[in-house]
């Protein structure tokens, strides 16, 4: 199951309808993504090629067409409209009136107007599309290799836009005057470029430098271009201007200059993105279904996480370390494409800014925190306003979906169907890791650019400027702001001082909430969410949980063992410490294998006996982290996820046989004993099989266990829908196995598809939640 929804259509007629002959003359508002992605030209295009009359111009709330023509040429009209708009463009809502006839004897297009409440939406970021990329490197054009050509159909949208209407003085293109040229294409109604705001070319447009790390100007234009692709040959660091913020970027095959990237960026293994030459290029290096290839080559060019070849052997090791995915984009820009065509074939294009910082989007704050990390920076003097991460995305079952929505995702909303489309404005702050805010605006939800990790003062300041920024562009401060419990958040204590109504939901509640709207549903169902860390209701660690229940209110109705988390946080950078500690609550220490027994398994024995800085956790995320260690996949993770990840791509060989788990009920909650498979884990490690074979086995054990668990309780509910919801569930080999055994069973499985499973989504539920909770 996944979110579906049509264009809404609604009509009010005060007038009566016109007699057999006679013209009539309709007033159309249309609500969705309409501004900035081409959509006025599109409609003064069909208007005329129907022989109508009237205008078409943006408002605050949309776009407003009246039209006037014979009846039946109007309903043709209206029916071309919703059914084929630009690429980019998606009508939510068409509402129709019939109007008294004017006099016009054409269709124009009007200025916009202002001064009403806005609910207008900004659009994505839209990558280059395929007539200004033929411009792009066609010798004879005007704009022949200008990195920023664009036009109706493609160019930066959210990441310029300071206000609505859409309009370039609203944007930060207002201080580049247009020439004479691009003033024309502009005001012709025949061009691609007519109304594109960001229109430029390099008589009257943004222009690249590049610039030293001491801030000395290197070359400009195309010498700047020229500058950045020779640093970038030499095996140099070259930070680069992009749409939503600074990539660092070097020659991903040259080892040295990747490890320099590292060292300097304090980033010791978690994987880095590639930007590919083309989708040649990326077959080369990947296998690529044909879901998977459809969203590297869409509007929204992500990066998608793909299964690695052989070929990507020539890559440097140190670009995804023990994992078998790489994240992979094509170009977006104009620039991405100008750098990649004559420069390297495949880059390195990591956020810019240090691990566990926002990404860097001004000139003068690269020259503050990046020019100790590059060696050149290559910039331009297109403000951006707000920093827009690039999206990632993965195939989960035979769609793709976000695990960070960004730049071609943001500001996208997400239709509410149900008692959860109705209500005040709610806020809501996600949490403190993988952070996207989400704001609820009438039937519809939007989920903020994400923000990251918002635990140190540089991430908070970025969360705070993410909300200010979508409340200004949405026209509401809300007065209910939602957010999660859990006492050390920041996103927490930045609730509770704004001095607005605040409601806390539980962080696994919020996730099932997020897939139930996501899906419009209203529940109840069984909800199995397996995450890395939240904060229960008996103030212990939950992330393995099955919850019963509507988007209001939920009941837990089954968990994993708990066991405790010998070391506290410690044991999130240390799996060694959640294999050690989990295998001494559930078996002898002689079962421990021997790359176990080299650390000091008796300290965390005592700890654990006396009970010190070891607390419970029913954490499917530590789970995870004690079979990579227990398989010796990763002993120690540098970032989220790393030991799951490792885990997962050490499976090569399905399952031959299951490990035993057991279902055990304890005061009306069914408990998923992971002991005896923790065990069976460590017992074929001392036998000497290999660790491809334990993680398939593992993945298949745990995966009917959930399966087993959830369908239980189905039954002595008397439900038919399992929601998947949680960080664990980016993983495909889980995904796969559990949704095909939910199936089986005669289960229909809602999972997500618009936003992340893990805590990027978490926004959403607590939005929805806090809403329907404020109607009683």
């Amino acid at each position: 199951m996944a979110f579906r929804a049509g264009v809404k259509r609604t009509a009010s007629h005060a007038l009566p309808r016109p007699r057999h002959g006679e013209n009539a003359r309709l007033r159309i508002e249309v609500q969705g993504f309409v501004q900035g992605v081409g959509f006025r030209p599109h409609v003064y295009r069909l208007a005329t090629r129907l022989g109508l009359s009237g205008f078409v111009r943006n408002t605050p709330a949309g776009v407003e067409i009246e039209v006037q023509g014979p009846a039946g040429t109007l309903a043709r009209f209206q029916d071309e409209l919703a059914a084929s708009p630009p690429p980019a463009a998606r009508i939510l809502a068409l509402h129709t009136e019939r109007v008294r006839p004017g006099a016009e004897r054409s269709f124009v297009i009007h200025p916009s107007t202002a001064g009403h409440a806005a609910t207008a939406l900004a659009s994505p970021d839209i990558a280059l599309c395929a007539d200004c990329r033929r411009e792009l490197f066609a010798a004879g054009d005007r704009r022949h290799r200008y990195p920023f050509i664009n036009c109706t159909n493609c160019g930066p949208r959210f990441t310029i836009i300071e206000s609505l209407p859409y309009d370039r003085p609203a944007t930060t293109m207002r201080s580049f005057t247009m020439c004479a040229a691009c003033r024309q294409e502009y005001e012709d109604p025949a061009d691609r470029r007519f109304h594109a705001q960001p229109n430029a070319c390099p008589a009257c447009g943004p222009a690249l430098v590049l610039l030293a790390p001491t801030g000395a100007l290197l070359a400009r234009r195309e010498a700047a271009l020229a500058g950045a692709r020779h640093e970038l040959r030499a095996g140099n660091i070259v930070a680069i201007k992009g749409i939503g913020g600074f990539h660092l970027a070097v020659d991903a095959a040259n080892a040295m200059a990747v490890h320099r990237l590292r060292r300097r960026k304090r980033r010791p293994s978690k994987p880095f993105a590639l930007m590919v030459r083309d989708l040649a290029t990326a077959r080369r290096i990947c296998r690529l279904s044909p879901q998977e290839e459809a969203a590297l080559c869409s509007w929204r060019a992500p990066i998608v996480l793909l299964e690695r070849l052989a070929a990507a052997d020539r890559l440097a090791a140190a670009v995804a370390p023990g994992l078998d995915r790489l994240g992979i984009m094509l170009p977006y820009t104009p620039l991405h494409h100008l750098i990649l065509a004559d420069g390297p074939d495949i880059l390195v294009m990591t956020s810019g800014n240090r691990s566990g910082e926002p990404i860097v989007t001004s000139n003068d704050e690269a020259m503050q925190r990046l020019s100790p990390l590059a060696d050149a920076i290559l910039a331009h003097d297109r403000d951006i306003v707000l920093p827009c991460d690039d999206s990632v995305e993965i195939q989960l079952g035979q769609g793709v979906v976000p695990l960070r929505r960004g730049r071609g995702w943001t500001p996208a909303p997400l239709p509410l169907a149900g008692p959860a489309s109705l209500g005040p404005p709610v806020l809501a702050t996600g949490g403190d890791m993988k952070n996207a805010a989400c704001t609820l605006r009438h039937d519809l939800a939007f989920a903020g650019p994400h923000v990251g990790d918002v635990d140190t003062p540089a991430g908070l300041a970025a969360f705070a400027k993410a909300i200010a920024h979508m409340e200004h562009l949405l026209g509401v401060r809300p007065e209910i702001v939602a957010c999660d419990p859990h006492p050390d958040y920041l996103t927490r204590q930045w609730a509770a001082a704004c001095g607005r109504t605040v409601v806390e939901v539980q962080h696994h509640h919020a996730h099932f909430a997020a897939c139930l709207a996501e899906n419009r549903l209203s529940g109840p169902a069984v909800g199995l969410i397996l995450d890395g860390t939240g904060y229960g209701l008996d103030n212990t660690i939950w992330g393995g949980e099955i919850l019963v229940g509507d988007a209001r209110h939920t009941a837990r109705r089954g968990h994993l063992r708990p066991l405790r988390l010998v070391g506290g946080e410690r044991a999130i950078r240390e799996p060694w410490r959640t294999g050690i500690g989990f295998l001494l609550q559930v078996a002898e220490p002689s079962l421990l294998p021997a790359h176990l027994q080299t650390y000091p398994w008796q300290m965390l024995a005592q700890a654990l006996a006396a009970g010190i800085n070891a607390p419970l956790t029913t954490s499917c995320g530590r789970l995870f982290d004690a079979a990579a260690a227990i398989t010796g996949r990763c002993l120690r993770a540098s970032f989220d996820g790393e030991a799951p990840m490792r885990l997962s791509a050490a499976l090569t060989l399905p399952a031959d046989h299951l490990y035993p788990v057991r279902l055990e009920e304890k005061d009306g909650i069914l408990v998923l004993d992971t002991g005896p498979l923790l065990a069976g884990m460590a017992g074929d490690m001392q036998a000497g099989v290999g660790a491809e074979r334990i993680s398939g086995r593992f993945h298949a054990s745990l995966a009917h266990l959930l399966a087993s668990a959830a369908a239980q309780v189905a039954a002595d509910e008397g439900l038919d829908i399992v929601v998947l919801s949680g960080g664990c569930w980016a993983n495909p080999h889980l995904f796969h196995l559990v949704r095909r055994e939910l199936a089986e069973r005669g289960l229909r499985v809602a999972r997500h598809q618009f936003l992340p499973p893990g805590d990027g989504g978490l926004g959403l539920g607590q939005a929805v939640t806090a809403r329907l909770r404020a109607a009683g």
